[in-house]
């Protein structure tokens, strides 16, 4: 794979060594040279190529649907991350007394969907995370219970960089009719995800990350059998078939996921991401691991010899594009200062420094940050 081709594509690498991929990735040129597209169009012809673009909008959701091995029927835009878990978290028939696992690890928005549930009565459970960094299955397990109705947890953890075992926490929610939802958003684009090996009902996930399109448009995947066990907690105009016979006001909603949009699209967030996407899909998801852990095994070898310590497991099956770390003596938050001064964009989490390469980062960048770092 000629690595140096796909560099190109990347003008950040002119100023920068960006490795923050878990924050918000930096566009590539395909993608931004969509949005210029879009927005030209827009400019001198108004709404006149309407047409051509849900043309565009439908292809994205296609792509989705691939890489996540979905039907297209299973996958609608949302305008992130938060905004897919809010459809699981109102749509679930709760009853009073019911609880919902999730782990003290997550980003906030795989968190506060959950707690506001308290007000009608549903309990959130935490599974804890180890000294370890590890979030072991058995944590989960044991919190189980025949009232347990949901367990929400992110594919990869956002401080630490964990992959959670999606296959076995899957099974055992398949098994107990218990509704599996993922925040996907540490992983997808890096990481290969397939919703049906791991018997995923519910994933969000916001494209400005390792999917490298822009912020305000996400995936929201909802497994065809358990659509009509979600009710609609935002229905609107589109949510409804016919939904261009404006003045008939029938409400029978759409038979598959496009029931979750409620209203016009980000159109040219959904340009954006496709050609992003396009991409990605061109090298391959597969591949694409197997670069990133590559180039953060020369981090990982460098950090162990300078004295750090690796916060992030590294067993099999737990590694993802996060690698965190911190030295004892060492301030986090004056190293992450310290390398941006020096054109290396990180990023601290939890106290921990945060790397996160993607496929058009180099070699020589991993080497220049070991020699940055005290």
């Amino acid at each position: 794979m000629n690595w140096d081709r796909y560099r190109e594509l990347f003008p950040v690498t002119e100023r920068y060594i960006f490795v923050n991929h878990a924050g918000v990735a930096p566009l590539p040129l395909p993608t931004c040279e969509a949005i210029k597209r879009f927005a030209e169009e827009a400019c001198r012809s108004g709404s006149v190529n309407y047409g051509r673009w849900m043309g565009i909008v439908e292809e994205t959701r296609e792509l989705l649907a691939e890489m996540l091995n979905a039907s297209p029927r299973e996958i609608a835009f949302v305008k992130n991350t938060t905004h897919g878990i809010l459809i699981a978290a109102n749509g679930v028939r709760w009853r009073e007394g019911d609880n919902v696992i999730i782990t003290d690890a997550e980003f906030p928005a795989n968190v506060y969907p959950w707690l506001n549930l308290r007000r009608r009565g549903v309990e959130v459970r935490f599974a804890r995370q180890s000294p370890d960094g590890r979030i072991p299955f058995e944590e989960i397990e044991k919190l189980v219970d025949e009232r347990t109705r949901v367990i929400s947890i992110s594919f990869v953890e956002f401080a630490t960089g964990f992959r959670n075992d999606l296959r076995r926490i899957g099974e055992m929610c398949r098994e107990r009719g218990i509704i599996f939802v993922v925040d996907a958003i540490q992983g997808l684009g890096v990481i290969p995800l397939d919703v049906r090996e791991f018997k995923i009902d519910i994933l969000s996930s916001d494209s400005h990350k390792w999917l490298l399109g822009p912020e305000g448009i996400a995936c929201f995947y909802c497994r065809e059998e358990v659509l009509d066990e979600i009710d609609n907690p935002n229905l609107g105009w589109m949510s409804v078939v016919d939904e261009e016979d404006y003045l008939n006001y029938k409400l029978v909603q759409k038979g598959d996921a496009r029931r979750f949009e409620e209203g016009s699209y980000n159109t040219m967030g959904i340009i954006a991401l496709n050609a992003s996407l396009k991409l990605l899909m061109e090298i391959g998801v597969d591949r694409i691991e197997g670069r990133v852990l590559g180039l953060l095994d020369i981090l990982i070898d460098g950090l162990k010899r300078k004295g750090y310590r690796i916060i992030s497991p590294l067993g099999s099956g737990e590694r993802s594009g996060i690698l965190s770390f911190v030295k004892e003596g060492v301030d986090s938050d004056g190293i992450v200062k310290m390398l941006r001064e020096n054109g290396v964009i990180a990023a601290c989490r939890a106290g921990y420094i945060r790397v996160s390469p993607h496929f058009y980062n180099s070699e020589g960048e991993m080497r220049r940050i070991l020699e940055l770092l005290p």
